[in-house]
């Protein structure tokens, strides 16, 4: 989960080929004739034969680029930079021809599965190439190039190459310094390994357009938002009109936080009036804020009497140990134990010897039952958490095994993320308790720190979810060029997070370049769509479990009927619309931001009276 694993993603094979939604086929394609580029027809019967070959090509493709791409993440050096590259350029191209061959059949009355496979063919690709060979090879090396320069990232304070700093070394800098300078330096210091690679981002979103264009589409922003079974515009109103549902319970915590970032640091530098210096927040990107809870808890109460980090370091917890732990919150729900091969291949600590992408995410290597788990496990409670779930990502994958090949993903990408997402709001006291890590459930004097602890990750993360690609959307159509990448990513911040960067910051700079998912080219109004579905999910599951105290406390560990239910919806892949996903699991068949409104509902209460007390104006009212 973005918000709480250092931006894990999940990672369904080949990421380009992610299948997240349906869209009318004519938003994929020039032309809607049933005629192919030679002039021929197709029939119903050559549709079919066309997407069962189809099918099998990718697969192959597909499984020797997650090979490749593993050893690449994993082992990070120019020849597996290019290996993967060249996996990849043969995965695109093939998903580009296949795309385009599937127009003689626009316009065919056809079979359910074999209509909604051609769909999901037309829409599968995060990044479009263009059909010249040339430009999709120069594209998918940028793509390799891009993703790897980030994860070779380091900051060497003074020029010093003996004392580099990795990302890992910053992040625990950022998460328990207090020192404002200090923070100052190290967020500027992992903030210089992005300009770099900025005009390569710029000739990325060239090339990337182009082929989106080519596949009919205005550019490639427009193309991942037509993936939701509605128009590009559509979407980008469905998450705006989420955004505003919460956006109440973020202005109440913001401006909270705030008010206590200044009582600490002085009005010098944190005023009541201005937006929030991003490096004060403990994490780099100012999306979670868990980390500075000890400076916002209730006075004189929100002490949960524990400490997990202390607690698993105490036991001498060892990574393998930390998995074991989420492994079993699934067995408890009647899932199977893990395959032996996840735990011989699995990378759950850093390589001492050579480089690799630490960034958490599950793996589905073969679209089978080789899952993987790739991960620089440190013991802590955020890792504690963050294991849970990227193994809902896991047993997701292996739930849709079962399935045809280009049904094997989540009902949208979204979901992917949510499910992650709910395992992990069952780690709650009572959970802690039934594993044997506390003895006791903290008294409910307890709960309001508590959900201020949850809603610094989760409620935090809202805005920074949604802007990022409200960023990309406007790089790609062009209403931001690459002389304002840097003034527009603040722009955003300012206005959605109400952030501001540490030090003056000019075009020089490539801020958004320094967010893992920006190289990557990892679409993200997924996680924004994960923040709410999850409480939508963790709502109808612990109803399904039978629980009917505040949704907060519920944790479906253990139960067989919620994990049930459960089953039921990840075995359902991407074989039917989200809508009817959704509905299998909720009953509803509309995103909507009640549940996660519900689940914070005492703090929203100790907020706005804790900001009227202050006398702290609510930014937002």
């Amino acid at each position: 989960m973005d918000f709480i694993c250092r931006s894990g993603h999940v990672w369904s094979g080949a990421f380009l080929i992610l299948s997240v939604g349906l869209a009318l086929m004519s938003s994929c394609t020039n032309s809607t004739d049933s005629v192919s580029p030679s002039g021929a027809k197709g029939t119903a019967a050559e549709a079919e034969k066309f997407i069962t070959d189809a099918e099998k090509k990718l697969f192959d493709l597909n499984l020797k680029y997650s090979r490749a791409d593993w050893v690449k993440s994993t082992f990070i050096t120019d020849d597996t930079e290019a290996l993967s590259a060249d996996a990849n350029n043969a995965v695109i191209a093939a998903t580009t021809e296949l795309a385009d061959q599937s127009r003689r059949f626009d316009g065919l009355d056809l079979s359910y599965d074999v209509a909604r496979k051609i769909k999901l063919l037309k829409l599968s690709l995060t990044l479009p190439a263009p059909k010249d060979p040339a430009e999709r090879d120069e594209l998918t090396k940028l793509a390799a190039s891009l993703e790897g320069d980030y994860g070779k990232g380091k900051y060497c304070p003074d020029g010093d190459k003996g004392k580099c700093l990795s990302l890992n070394d910053m992040e625990e800098i950022m998460a328990n310094s207090r020192d404002p300078e200090e923070l100052k330096r190290i967020w500027l210091g992992w903030h210089q390994i992005s300009p770099p690679y900025r005009k390569n981002y710029a000739r990325f979103v060239e090339l990337s357009n182009k082929g989106a264009r080519e596949m009919g589409f205005k550019d490639t922003g427009a193309m991942w938002r037509a993936k939701y079974d509605m128009d590009a515009d559509a979407f980008a109103a469905e998450t705006e009109r989420l955004w505003q549902q919460v956006k109440p319970l973020y202005d109440s915590l913001y401006t909270y936080t705030r008010r206590k970032l200044s009582e600490k640091y002085g009005k010098d530098i944190v005023p009541l009036d201005g937006p929030i210096p991003a490096h004060l927040l403990g994490n780099m990107w100012g999306q979670q804020w868990g980390n500075i809870y000890q400076l916002l808890k209730p006075e004189g109460g929100g002490d949960r009497g524990y400490d997990l980090t202390q607690i698993l370091k105490a036991r001498n917890t060892e990574p393998k140990q930390l998995v074991h732990y989420g492994e079993s919150f699934f067995t408890s729900l009647g899932f199977d134990p893990l395959p032996q091969t996840f735990w011989e291949r699995s990378m759950l600590v850093k390589p001492v010897d050579h480089e690799a992408v630490c960034h958490a995410s599950a793996w589905d290597v073969d679209y089978e039952k080789d899952v993987r788990l790739k991960m620089c496990i440190q013991i802590n409670e955020e890792d504690f958490t963050t294991v849970h779930h990227e193994l809902g990502h896991n047993y997701y994958q292996m739930a849709y095994a079962g399935q045809p090949f280009l049904y094997r993903d989540s009902a949208n990408d979204g979901f992917h993320e949510a499910i992650g997402d709910t395992m992990a709001l069952s780690v709650t006291s009572p959970y802690l308790k039934q594993i044997g890590l506390i003895d006791k459930v903290p008294d409910q004097s307890a709960d309001i720190g508590f959900l201020l602890q949850r809603a610094l990750d989760k409620v935090a993360f809202l805005p920074f979810g949604y802007l990022v690609d409200q960023w990309r959307w406007k790089v790609f159509s062009g209403e931001v060029g690459p002389n304002d990448y840097n003034k527009a990513w603040w722009d955003l911040r300012a206005k959605y997070q109400g952030l501001a960067p540490p030090a003056p910051r000019s075009e020089q700079d490539f801020d958004a370049g320094a967010k893992y998912h920006v190289p990557a080219n990892t679409p993200y109004a997924r996680y924004f769509l994960a923040a709410i579905l999850q409480f939508q999910f963790h709502r109808a599951l612990c109803r399904e479990a039978g629980f009917s105290g505040p949704l907060y406390q519920c944790s479906i560990y253990g139960n067989k009927k919620a994990g049930e239910k459960l089953k039921q919806m990840l075995a359902m892949g991407l074989s039917k619309p989200w809508p009817e996903a959704l509905k299998a699991m909720t009953g509803e068949d509309k995103m909507d931001a009640t549940a996660i409104i519900d689940y914070f509902a005492p703090l929203k209460t100790w907020l706005d009276a804790e900001n009227q007390k202050a006398g702290t104006k609510v930014t937002g009212d």
